[in-house]
C-alpha cells in the first residue's frame, strides 16, 4: 500500500513538471497622444495639422532617442539675412564672438547670464530660459550665430515685446538696424520687399572693402619705403 501511494505521488509529480509554463501576453506599446492624435482611425498616418505638431513630435523623438539627425545645411548670414548691410552683420557677429567664451561656436545660458548682465539689463534664471526658447530652432537650450542673428531680425520687424529680453539685448548691444537694412519699416514682408532691392549695395560694400585694404597695404609699403630710406641716410 505504502509504495502504491509513494508511487502515485511520483508520477501527479512529474506530471505536474512537464506542463509548459503559460507565456505571458504581448502589452501594447504605450502610444504618444501627440502621434495617437495624428492617427487616423484606419491606422494611416494623416498629415500634421499644423507646425506645432511636427515641433511636437520632433521633441518627443529626441527625448526617446530616435529623432533623425537634421541635414547639417551651410550658413550663410550675407545671403540669408539680406535686410541687412555687411557691416551690421559684422557687427553683430563681434558682439556674439565677444560672449561665446567657449568659442565653441554657440551661446549657451550662462554665456547669455553675463551677456545680459555686461549690457546692464540682468534676467532671471527662467527670463534667460525664455530668451534662448523664443529663437532656440533646434531645441538644443544654447544660441547659435544664426539664431542670434534671428533676434535682431525680429527687432528690426517690430515683432518683440518691448520689454523682452530679447529687445532689451538688441537694443542695447549698439548695433543700428533701423536706419540700415529693413529700414525701420513696421511690416516685415515689405521690409523683405526691400531688402530683396539691395543686392547692388552688397556689391558696393564688397568693392569698398577690397579698395580699403589696397589703401592700406599702399600706405604700409610706402612707410616702410620712408623707413628705409630715413635708415640709409643715418648709416651713410
Amino acid at each position: 500500500m505504502a509504495s502504491d501511494e509513494l508511487a502515485s505521488k511520483l508520477r501527479s509529480r512529474l506530471a505536474a513538471t512537464e506542463q509548459p509554463e503559460p507565456r505571458p501576453e504581448p502589452r501594447s506599446p504605450v502610444r504618444s497622444p501627440v502621434r495617437t492624435a495624428l492617427q487616423e482611425p484606419g491606422g494611416a498616418r494623416s498629415d500634421p495639422p499644423s507646425e506645432l505638431s511636427a515641433v511636437l513630435n520632433r521633441r518627443l523623438d529626441i527625448s526617446d532617442g530616435t529623432a533623425a539627425p537634421r541635414a547639417a545645411r551651410v550658413f550663410n548670414p550675407y545671403t540669408e539675412f539680406k535686410e541687412f548691410s555687411r557691416k551690421q552683420i559684422k557687427d553683430m557677429e563681434a558682439v556674439f564672438r565677444r560672449y561665446d567664451t567657449g568659442k565653441d561656436g554657440f551661446i549657451d545660458l550662462m554665456e547669455l547670464k553675463l551677456m545680459m548682465e555686461k549690457l546692464g539689463a540682468p534676467q532671471t534664471h527662467l527670463g534667460l530660459k525664455n530668451m534662448i526658447k523664443e529663437v532656440d530652432e533646434d531645441f538644443d537650450g544654447k544660441l547659435s550665430f544664426r539664431e542670434f542673428l534671428l533676434i535682431f531680425r525680429r527687432a528690426a520687424a517690430g515683432e518683440l515685446q518691448e520689454e523682452s529680453g530679447l529687445m532689451a539685448l538688441a537694443r542695447l548691444s549698439e548695433i543700428n538696424v533701423s536706419t540700415e537694412g529693413v529700414m525701420g519699416a513696421k511690416d516685415f514682408f515689405e521690409a523683405k520687399v526691400q531688402a530683396l532691392n539691395q543686392g547692388s549695395k552688397f556689391e558696393a560694400e564688397i568693392r569698398e572693402e577690397k579698395e580699403e585694404r589696397k589703401r592700406q597695404e599702399v600706405e604700409k609699403q610706402q612707410r616702410q619705403a620712408a623707413f628705409k630710406q630715413l635708415q640709409s641716410t643715418f648709416c651713410s
